[in-house]
């Protein structure tokens, strides 16, 4: 799921080089997904009101549908 959204990342930004995506496990086993851009890119990820935030939001959402357990998308500079 992390190359997933690093992935569709890369593909919105200016630099794909700086895309990475940390998994962090909760102790209350939510996983916690941590996308890392450039700080010129954090517009370009959270979009027009959020628009492509919430998107990516329901991407990992989906994906993790298998998981037994909650599933968090963060954006962090």
């Amino acid at each position: 799921m992390a190359e997933l959204v690093a992935e569709l990342a890369r593909r919105l930004v200016d630099e794909p080089g700086a895309v990475r995506v940390e998994e962090v496990e909760e102790e209350d086993g939510t996983l916690v997904l941590r996308l890392h851009v450039a700080e010129a890119d954090i517009g370009k990820v959270i979009g027009r009101q959020g628009r492509l935030a919430r998107a990516l939001r329901t991407v990992v959402r989906a994906s993790a549908a298998r998981r037994s357990g909650r599933t968090l998308l963060e954006i962090v500079e």
